[in-house]
């Protein structure tokens, strides 16, 4: 790692993740993370370019990997059918699978053009050749493992993220399974165990405390998102933001509902009632979903939207992002 501190700035698609944030994050001397899901690849690239204007310190940009499910159309569509009331009482109509590659070449090639120091990957390990061209352009590639075997099939990355079962937000695994997610301390040491790649740690880490146990345990660095996302340069969207300190919500768990790909979330209303009926089918479940949670998210309907958190959510305050970096420092 080139930062100072042993702290990374979870990449937090959907809107969380800012230059503002990436940059208050690297000036406070931890490692910030644009996340380059759901972008164009020109929104990308302007988000990189406001990074760079804000800080002259490394940062990164995290890449989705397509999507290799087969969905089944039919599933889709009747789940599609199922929120059809839901979009009715929003006013909405339920979107259209679209895109399933998330735009990846055109972002493989923008980055190339002009890398970041650091490059990471979510759902899956690039191309050995991908691989080697970022590296042959000094770009630290970071890829995302959920398993042993995951950590396995990215022995070319340069570093591993090693996500265990308390994360908020998407499972980075590279098969849209259903199999029990390993703990994070457990996961830390089955990787290290295959592995000498420098590891980073993330998963319901929210204090120094947590920070040094996973030091302790050979990780290099602690990744941690959901205790940015209230920090004012955060860009979650105000409800999710209030949720996270809202006494109603008293738990997290995995789901579907909204994605069609497992992801931590406040259990709400939405989630308790749609989860058993999402398919396994991801980006498809996600476009179909996107305008019913923008629409609640706007009409301040917090039981209608995604509110990703991980299992110490309630450690999230409005705490700014350079003195959060301090905060968890050991």
């Amino acid at each position: 790692m080139t930062s100072r501190r042993p702290i990374v700035q979870a990449p937090m698609a959907g809107g969380p993740s800012t230059p503002e944030l990436a940059a208050a994050v690297s000036n406070a001397g931890g490692l910030g993370f644009l996340a380059a899901g759901y972008r164009t690849p020109e929104a990308m690239r302007a988000d990189i370019a406001a990074t760079r204007r804000l800080t002259s310190r490394p940062f990164g940009v995290n890449v989705f990997m397509p999507s290799l499910d087969e969905p089944d159309p039919a599933a889709v569509a009747a789940y599609r059918d199922r929120l059809a009331p839901e979009a009715a009482r929003l006013g909405v109509e339920p979107g259209v699978p679209g895109a399933r590659d998330d735009a990846y070449d055109a972002k493989i090639a923008d980055l190339l053009a002009d890398p970041p120091p650091f490059v990471g990957f979510t759902f899956g390990c690039p191309a050995p050749d991908v691989v080697r061209a970022f590296q042959d352009r000094g770009t630290t590639v970071i890829v995302t493992v959920t398993t042993a075997a995951e950590a396995r099939q990215a022995a070319a990355a340069d570093m591993l993220c090693v996500q265990g079962a308390e994360a908020g937000g998407h499972r980075g695994s590279f098969a849209n399974t259903s199999e029990e997610p390993v703990p994070l301390r457990t996961l830390l040491r089955e990787v290290g165990a295959v592995t000498r790649q420098p590891l980073i740690a993330a998963g319901g880490l929210a204090t120094a405390s947590d920070v040094a146990g996973v030091l302790a345990l050979g990780a290099v660095a602690a990744q941690i998102g959901t205790a940015f996302l209230r920090c004012p340069e955060s860009g979650a969207n105000p409800v999710h933001k209030a949720a996270l300190a809202d006494p109603r919500f008293t738990s997290t768990a995995i789901t579907r509902a909204f994605s069609g790909r497992p992801a931590r979330g406040l259990v709400n209303r939405f989630l308790t009632e749609h989860s058993p009926h999402a398919p396994a089918a991801y980006p498809d479940v996600h476009f179909v979903t996107s305008p019913l949670r923008k629409a609640a998210a706007a009409q301040g309907d917090p039981d209608g939207t995604s509110l990703w958190a991980g299992t110490s959510y309630r450690q999230a305050t409005e705490t700014p992002a350079a003195a959060l970096v301090n905060h968890l420092t050991p």
